[in-house]
C-alpha cells in the first residue's frame, strides 16, 4: 500500500523525486501500461485515480498512479472522503499512489489525516535564502546522491554560488562530475566552472548594513536583471535584519549566554553568532530597529503593485542612510 503525498513550491525538487519514484517502481518495458498521470483539477480525477490504483499491474514491475496538483488536502467533499476511506486501506502493494500539490495541506481535514495515516507525506519547499546552514547541508546531500565528491571548502563555495536554487545545484554538480569524474573536487575547480551568482540578496543585505548605497543600488539592478522576484529579495532582507536586530538587542541587554541568544535569533548553529556579531559591531540597536518599519513599508508597497525597481531603489537608499 505505497501512498505518497509530495507538497511544496519547489517544483523542480518534486519532479526529481517523482523521477526517482518512477525509476524504482516501473519496468521501462511496460511503462505505457502501468503509468498514469491524472490532472487533479478534473472533476472525476480522484475517483479515476483510485480506480486505477485497484487495477492489476500489466506485465512486469509495479504500477504508478500520479494525481497531480490535487486540492484534496484543501477541500474534500463528503462523497470523495468516503471513497478515500473505503479504498486507501485496500490499495494493493503493487500499486503506488502519488499525490502532489504546491499548497500546504490543511492538517485539520480528514482527507489530510487519512493520507498521513496511510502514506508518506513529504514537504518540498525552497530553503530560505538566508538559511546558509541548510543550503550547505542540501549541497552536501545532493552531491552525495549524485556521487560527486567535494572538499568542505568546495561545498561552501558551491552553496554560496547557487543559493537555494536546487535546479542550478543539480546542473552545476553534473557539470563538475563530467569535468572531474571519480575525483574529489576542490574549491579552485568550483571557482573556475560554476556560474557564481555573486549578486544575491544576502550580499545586498551586507551592502545595506555597511551603508554602501552605490553598491547596494548596483546589486538591486543586477538582481532584477536576473529576474529575481522582488518579494523574495524582501523576504531575505527582512530575515537577515531581523536576526541582526535580535542579536544586537540581547547583546545590549547584557545577555552573555550564546545558546540563549542563538535560540532567540533562531540560529541552529550557535557558532554563527560570533560572525553575526562582527557584522553588526558598528551598528546600534536603534539603527537596526529603524530598518524594520522601512522593510515593512517596502513589502507592503510591492504587494500593492508598486514598481519593483524604483521602489526597491528608494527604500534601499533610506536603509543605507540609517546604517551609516
Amino acid at each position: 500500500m505505497p501512498i505518497y503525498f509530495f507538497w511544496g513550491e519547489d517544483d523542480f525538487a518534486i519532479s526529481q523525486a517523482v523521477k526517482e519514484l518512477e525509476k524504482s517502481t516501473l519496468d521501462p518495458n511496460w511503462l505505457q501500461f502501468n503509468y498514469n498521470r491524472i490532472d487533479g483539477e478534473q472533476g472525476t480525477a480522484v475517483i479515476e485515480a483510485l480506480n486505477q490504483c485497484m487495477t492489476p499491474v500489466f506485465g512486469m514491475g509495479g504500477r504508478l498512479i500520479w494525481l497531480a496538483e490535487t486540492s484534496l488536502c484543501q477541500t474534500c467533499p463528503d462523497d470523495i472522503l468516503a471513497e478515500l476511506e473505503r479504498t486507501l486501506p485496500q490499495i494493493p502493494e503493487f500499486s503506488h499512489f502519488l499525490l502532489t500539490s504546491a499548497k500546504k495541506p490543511d492538517g485539520k481535514l480528514k482527507s489530510t489525516k487519512l493520507l498521513t495515516q496511510y502514506g508518506q507525506v513529504k514537504e518540498f519547499s525552497p530553503i530560505s535564502p538566508w538559511n546558509t546552514e541548510a543550503i550547505l547541508k542540501r549541497v552536501k546531500e545532493v552531491a552525495t546522491e549524485m556521487e560527486v565528491k567535494l572538499t568542505p571548502s568546495a561545498a561552501e563555495l558551491l552553496a554560496e554560488s547557487v543559493g537555494n536554487d536546487i535546479r542550478q545545484l543539480c546542473n552545476e554538480l553534473e557539470k563538475l562530475s563530467l569535468f572531474s569524474p571519480n575525483q574529489t573536487i576542490d574549491r579552485d575547480v568550483v571557482a573556475n566552472l560554476v556560474r557564481c551568482n555573486t549578486h544575491n540578496s544576502l550580499q545586498l543585505a551586507g551592502a545595506i548594513r555597511q551603508g554602501m548605497s552605490s553598491e547596494a543600488l548596483t546589486l538591486v539592478q543586477d538582481l532584477m536583471t536576473q529576474n529575481e522576484p522582488a518579494l523574495r529579495i524582501i523576504a531575505t532582507l527582512v530575515g537577515q535584519f531581523r536576526t541582526w536586530t535580535i542579536i544586537k538587542l540581547m547583546q545590549e541587554a547584557g545577555e552573555k549566554d550564546e545558546k540563549v541568544i542563538a535560540a532567540a535569533a533562531e540560529l541552529s548553529n550557535p557558532k554563527r553568532l560570533h560572525f553575526l556579531r562582527q557584522e553588526i559591531n558598528h551598528l546600534s540597536s536603534r539603527q537596526l530597529l529603524a530598518t524594520l518599519p522601512i522593510l515593512l513599508e517596502l513589502e507592503a508597497s510591492l504587494k500593492l503593485g508598486g514598481e519593483p525597481i524604483s521602489t526597491l531603489q528608494t527604500k534601499v537608499i533610506q536603509l543605507c542612510q540609517i546604517c551609516r
